[in-house]
């Protein structure tokens, strides 16, 4: 594995369990915490390293998009964010943060919450298989996602009256509660009263049970470009999970598949193809017809003496560029097709054929070859 992927970072197979994770993560953070290795700059880069890592690798969508796609599942977006909310960017108030989390852990208390009231809702990520016609041309499909969305009774507050619950008294609004230890340790958990939402409803909404969100599946209609290519990322802004307390909510993720096609194979913007043609056909020259990636038909026109393996080119009769009216080439290579079950007229005409075929010129590439297996035995 490479020395920047995630598993190495860490130290661990990419068949590792969660629990071995966490493990590795553990010691690697506490090697190399800034706290034990103060002015050591590569010590702390290695530090963030271990972080992004772990951040992708504990959670179970981040860590099966990166095994499929790699850092690219989390490049792109608004901002510069990836499709699980943000980049990796780590400050001084970071790394005490993170390193807080650990010992979190071996509390029993989780990564906890945002220090803020107002919690971004979650990311949803979603699997679209098109076929090669749908890419050429765009679509617009409709799908059905789990989501939650913000309770209508309560209006997401979790509240009874449908208004804004009071501040948590313990943790004073932050979610987190915190404690330290020895001078160097720092414990923090999430609030046991507000269970990190900053905020207690004394009398519950009934409908959510406090909770100021529904689970629900809805349909919604995404749109597909034309010449969107396979394995491509696509976001949808603010189709994603309900936000906390009037949070904005999290974005859906399109993972685009193209299914295979019958008869072209693409490579970015062109298509590729073998059409059979007859003996005779390419021998003397002709004409093919295959149907284009558009619906319409192409006419193929084939050279007198073909030979198998020869690629033809059509210009203009690829995919659609994206975002431009220009199409790529569509390239036909050529496969001489010897017949198999002659007529008794066929078969006295190939033996006249091949009675008259005594000059040079008839298969040059056949008489250079005999010529080379002569010298040979010569």
């Amino acid at each position: 594995m490479a020395q920047d992927d995630y598993y190495s970072i860490l130290g661990v197979e990419k068949s590792a369990s969660a629990d071995d994770i966490k493990h590795a993560f553990r010691k690697k953070a506490m090697q190399y915490h800034p706290d034990r290795n103060p002015g050591d700059k590569e010590a702390e880069q290695k530090f963030k390293e271990i972080n992004e890592a772990y951040e992708v690798l504990k959670d179970e969508q981040k860590r099966a998009a990166y095994d499929r796609y790699g850092k690219s599942a989390f490049e792109g977006g608004m901002g510069g964010s990836g499709p699980f909310g943000g980049g990796f960017g780590f400050n001084a108030e970071d790394l005490s943060d993170v390193f807080s989390n650990i010992f979190s852990d071996f509390m029993g208390g989780g990564r906890g919450s945002s220090r803020y009231e107002n919690r971004r809702g979650s990311d949803l990520n979603y699997n679209l298989s098109i076929t090669l016609e749908e890419a050429f041309n765009g679509i617009e499909k409709e799908i059905k996602i789990n989501t939650t969305e913000a309770c209508e009774t309560c209006h997401g507050h979790g509240t009874s009256d449908g208004k804004e619950a009071p501040v948590c008294e313990t943790c004073h609004g932050s979610g987190k509660v915190r404690r330290q230890q020895g001078g160097f340790f720092v414990f923090e958990t999430t609030c046991p009263t507000c269970q990190g939402r900053g905020r207690v409803a004394k009398d519950k909404c009934k409908a959510c049970n406090g909770l100021g969100i529904t689970r629900i599946q809805k349909t919604i209609k995404v749109k597909i470009p034309a010449g969107v290519e396979d394995n491509v990322r696509m976001r949808v802004s603010g189709e994603g999970e309900a936000g906390l307390n009037g949070g904005a909510k999290g974005d859906l993720y399109l993972y685009i598949s193209i299914k295979e096609h019958k008869l072209y194979e693409r490579q970015g913007a062109n298509l590729y193809t073998a059409v059979p043609v007859g003996m005779a056909c390419a021998a003397l020259g002709g004409k093919v017809e295959i149907p284009s990636i558009d619906g319409q038909k192409v006419e193929i026109s084939i050279p007198q003496g073909t030979q198998t393996g020869a690629q033809i080119k059509v210009k203009g009769q690829g995919m659609p560029y994206g975002g431009s009216d220009k199409r790529g080439d569509l390239f036909v290579m050529i496969k001489v097709e010897t017949p198999t079950h002659l007529s008794a007229k066929q078969r006295e005409l190939l033996e006249a054929f091949r009675d008259l075929d005594g000059t040079d010129s008839c298969q040059p590439e056949t008489k250079t070859f005999f010529n080379k297996i002569k010298d040979l035995f010569n």
